[in-house]
């Protein structure tokens, strides 16, 4: 990055496409020389008149040479025999970038020197690119498409996504969402004691879950070409080479076919907030009964459409959303608790997103109702309804983090007030870190210091709000105070110090007093000084003596 930014190469996003670029190139050729050396009947990529693009023949030239030879290459490669389709999105109207030749030419070799090798099981070259993009959010430039790591992790553990799911995140920016829940799965299938040594490789997984995971498991979709390939070799280098992730705005274009159009089994998102959209733009179907331009509300509702019956969600909303006063909000309110077993809010830290934004934010997390709507009850059975729902809204719910799919019977509420990181622009470690409390009582919805559940018919009587503070208990703390007449005698007993003491000192202000006072000083001053230990006495055997 230094290097770039050296050679002119300035804006965070550009030096990111251009390494992603150069990457990709090297990696490509290593594959394929790999895949040559195994099977002698594999068709090279790099074969004919595309050998001359491999990475080897880059490395040895300089000067225009060099840059001419680059810049052909990656405006060619999207039409590379054998190129995948995540590879054509790749380098779909791509241009080197890099104009100073000695700077391109550093760059190509700190590629070639980096060390790319698995080592002890685990594969460094994602961990590598995550610390690029860590650079783009440091830098506060395009940072809004980057949630911090820590923040997606507690999100994926609690919506807990699991082999043979479709997972997708509607605005996956670099697919940080998608690449936390690959982890997970494969953490989650992994042997205890690989686990221990540091070794997560997903060996319990069966073959035929391998294959789904890798090439149907996950889909992003993000409106910034930019962000696109970025997400593209993100998701490559961590072994999700053939990952689905489109250009295009899932607000503004359909999936395909009747709305909502293909369905997920787990959504996780931090989508942009505090934007508008036109409203010719947007989806009709997306919009019926909102009829809002406002973007957190209809990405919301896009995940809500999405889901598949019994699919879960964990989704990053402005606090806007939970207490909006307007139609829109509420209708969606509305229907996320009626629609969905919206199962907790947790409320971020309002630092969590600097330096590059202060906004105060909560993370929802909900499943898809897959029992039918109730159908209308005599009142005897209303009311043996609502006494279920009361007893079940102060039980422990079924399962690790999972409900029992119908809709909301209580909300677990969780205070997130610390990350593990300070809430100024730093964001340097500390030691203050809820998460792992968090974790601790979210089997059981467990209530504590920060978090408490609150049943539906609350939230309905106060117009669908999840505004945390309006249902946060208030626990009255008692004071052994002293006994009201052992106060008052105090006081009375202070007051009399303080009139004697007055008194002395009004005494010894006034005239008379004062003369006392002079006349007494001026005795004393006019006496001969008696010895130490002398009275009186001694004083009058001292003049006889010396008559």
């Amino acid at each position: 990055m230094d290097i770039l930014w050296a050679g002119g190469v300035n804006n965070p996003m550009d030096s990111i496409e251009q390494i992603s670029y150069l990457l990709f190139l090297r990696l490509l050729t290593e594959k394929d020389e790999t895949l040559a050396s195994l099977d002698k009947k594999y068709s090279r990529i790099f074969a004919g008149k595309w050998s001359r693009f491999a990475w080897g023949n880059f490395v040895t030239l300089t000067g225009d040479h060099l840059f001419n030879a680059i810049r052909d290459a990656i405006e060619s490669f999207h039409e590379l025999p054998g190129m995948s389709d995540t590879g054509r999105t790749l380098f779909s109207r791509a241009t080197l970038k890099i104009y100073e030749r000695p700077t391109l030419r550093a760059v190509v070799q700190a590629i070639h020197e980096m060390d790319l090798a698995p080592h002890e099981s685990h594969d460094l070259k994602g961990d590598m690119y995550e610390y690029l993009l860590s650079k783009l959010s440091a830098s506060g430039t395009n940072g809004q498409f980057r949630t911090p790591r820590h923040i997606i992790d507690l999100m994926v553990a609690l919506v807990d996504p699991q082999p043979g799911q479709r997972i997708c995140d509607p605005a996956c920016g670099t697919a940080g969402f998608l690449i936390s829940a690959f982890a997970h799965i494969r953490r989650q299938h992994t042997r205890p004691a690989d686990l221990r040594r540091g070794i997560v490789d997903g060996s319990l997984l069966k073959p035929a879950q391998w294959k789904f995971l890798e090439e149907q498991a996950f889909t992003g979709f993000d409106n910034d070409a930019n962000m696109v390939k970025i997400a593209i070799l993100n998701l490559y280098l961590h072994q999700l080479e053939i990952a689905r992730i489109e250009h295009f705005n899932p607000l503004t274009t359909g999936l395909g076919g009747a709305y909502p159009g293909q369905r997920f089994d787990c959504i996780l998102a931090n989508p942009p907030f505090s934007g508008k959209v036109q409203d010719e733009s947007i989806l009709a179907d997306l919009n019926y009964k909102l009829n809002t331009r406002a973007t957190e509300l209809l990405f919301l509702k896009w995940v809500i459409d999405h889901l598949a019956p019994g699919g879960r969600a964990g989704v990053i909303v402005p606090n806007g959303v939970l207490f909006g006063s307007t139609n829109a909000a509420t209708a969606l309110r509305e229907m996320l608790l009626t629609e969905c077993d919206l199962q907790a809010v947790l409320s971020l830290p309002s630092g969590v997103f600097k330096p590059y934004a202060g906004v105060a934010t909560a993370a929802l997390i909900f499943q898809k109702r897959t029992c039918p709507l109730t159908p209308t009850l005599s009142p005897k059975g209303e009311r043996e309804k609502q006494t279920r729902a009361r007893t079940n809204s102060l039980s422990p719910l079924r399962g690790e983090g999972q409900g029992d799919g119908c809709a909301t019977q209580s909300v677990w509420f969780y205070d997130l007030t610390a990350d593990g990181f300070s809430l100024d622009d730093k964001r340097t470690p500390i030691e203050a870190n809820d998460i792992p409390d968090v974790l601790a009582k979210w089997p059981s919805r467990e209530e504590g210091p920060n978090s408490y559940r609150v049943p539906i018919d609350k939230i309905k009587e106060n117009d669908w709000s999840l505004a945390a503070g309006r249902y946060k208990p208030v626990t009255a703390v008692a004071v052994d105070h002293d006994h009201p007449g052992d106060i008052l005698a105090d006081i009375l007993k202070l007051e009399a110090e303080i009139i004697r003491r007055g008194n002395a000192l009004v005494h010894s202000l006034s005239p008379k007093g004062e003369r006392e006072k002079q006349t007494r000083a001026r005795t004393n001053s006019l006496s001969p000084p008696r010895g130490e230990g002398q009275g009186e006495g001694s004083n009058i055997k001292s003049l006889r003596a010396k008559k």
